[in-house]
């Protein structure tokens, strides 16, 4: 590992106990982890299959891994060899990212409960009701016939992710609004209404939570209250709603928030006044995952495009760009050591060596190895006109699905040690070393 980086690392964010873990190896959402990682490949640890597509991101903490499944379960597992020591039974799927702190994992469900789970038994503390979970919905969504129809976006796979900071849960929910719940209790201690669904995961520091909504506007609240503090306005696109809404979470680094956005831009933000500072253009492409940021740059990945992209963390200038023939990546970059990780919807694990600036290895999926082939072209692109009838929403729905039969990995991996954990839609949950 080399010491320089580490060294920086733990300067901007304090790693957690390892009683503690939550999506982005913490609630500021740095990803960032303080293991060597697998800077090469040597094997399949272990892996555990559960009954459903696995969206959720691990959480890594005392031994074990917590991830939740779309089989209704979060699943906890030995890190060691991956058997399974319990599981939590919910009403729906669990896209959800758990966070763990002081032996209770936290999470969110589609049966629209928010839930707080004894960490060694997976016996229920408590649950929140929400106002109901549910998908970004809007009229010509993508442009999908008849434009008056309301449907549901079929990109919008996740829900947000809780963060824990001071003795109090944060997280969005899709009734729009933001929550602070007390973690022993469970007790409201605020919330805030936003104008659409919240599937950001709240990133907390320096008393402020930072959050976006798919009403277009970032947003920063105080931590204790829930007032606002500033609201940021990102790109609107009210014919068809494609170039529009925040799904990606916030990274906050040294008094910086960095953020992707459908509107096809990356964003940095002054954290006390909400100021941009710069702002990456895409292209038109997505940023659904969020940021990685460490020694001065920031890496995040987008969809259409399917390019990893290194900036300047102060000036947002390009630094490198690595392209992974046109694959959509919704999952974060995850970074320990060295190395990047990164998953990709042809249901691939991607390690890049960062001083490299390439690709170190890549692990492929059960399914991308059974199935690949069939929704690849030869030239190694996405091959959407074998998935994809036509535009009709119906069609798009089971185009995805075809798309996703290679096992296509949109958990953000989760690192201890030497060992990465990540999920895939085929089912199975992977640590590999």
């Amino acid at each position: 590992m080399h010491r320089t980086l580490l060294a920086v690392a733990l300067l901007l964010c304090p790693l957690a106990s390892a009683q503690e873990s939550s999506f982005r190896a913490g609630p500021a959402h740095m990803g960032v982890y303080g293991g060597a990682g697998a800077p090469a490949f040597h094997k399949v640890k272990w892996q555990f299959h559960t009954g459903g597509q696995v969206f959720s991101s691990p959480a890594i903490a005392n031994g074990l891994v917590y991830v939740g499944s779309n089989d209704h379960f979060l699943h906890a597992l030995d890190l060691a060899n991956g058997g399974e020591k319990w599981k939590f039974k919910t009403a729906g799927r669990i896209v959800s990212s758990p966070a763990v702190s002081e032996g209770t994992v936290f999470f969110l469900s589609y049966d629209s409960n928010f839930y707080a789970v004894d960490a060694a038994s997976g016996t229920e503390k408590w649950k929140f009701k929400t106002g109901g979970e549910h998908r970004f919905i809007a009229k010509h969504l993508h442009g999908i016939e008849p434009a008056n129809e309301p449907v549901p976006d079929p990109f919008d796979f996740y829900l947000s992710s809780p963060a824990v900071s001071g003795g109090v849960v944060y997280f969005g929910s899709s009734d729009g609004c933001v929550y602070a719940l007390e973690a022993g209790s469970g007790a409201l201690k605020w919330k805030f209404k936003t104008g659409d669904v919240v599937h950001a995961s709240p990133a907390v520091a320096g008393g402020t939570v930072f959050v976006g909504s798919w009403d277009t506007y970032f947003y920063a609240l105080d931590a204790a209250t829930g007032a606002e503090k500033w609201r940021f306005k990102t790109g609107e696109d009210h014919e068809i709603y494609n170039q529009t809404g925040l799904q990606a979470s916030a990274a906050v680094v040294e008094g910086v928030v960095y953020f992707g956005c459908r509107d096809s831009n990356f964003y940095a933000l002054d954290a006390a006044t909400g100021k941009s500072l710069w702002t990456y253009k895409n292209n038109g492409s997505w940023v659904i995952g969020s940021a990685a940021v460490v020694n001065g740059r920031v890496y995040f990945a987008t969809s259409d495009t399917g390019l990893l992209h290194a900036v300047d963390a102060k000036s947002g200038q390009d630094l490198f760009s690595l392209a992974f023939n046109r694959w959509p990546m919704f999952s974060s970059p995850a970074i320990a050591g060295n190395t990047l990780y990164l998953g990709s919807h042809q249901g691939r694990l991607l390690a890049i060596d960062l001083p490299a600036q390439k690709l170190a290895w890549m692990f492929e999926t059960d399914a991308a190895r059974k199935n690949g082939a069939a929704v690849t072209t030869p030239d190694g692109k996405p091959n959407h006109a074998a998935a994809f009838a036509d535009s009709f929403y119906d069609e798009i729905i089971v185009g995805i699905q075809k798309m996703f039969s290679n096992g296509a990995v949109l958990s953000s991996p989760a690192i201890s040690g030497s060992t990465v954990v990540f999920g895939s839609l085929d089912g199975n949950i992977y640590a590999v070393e």
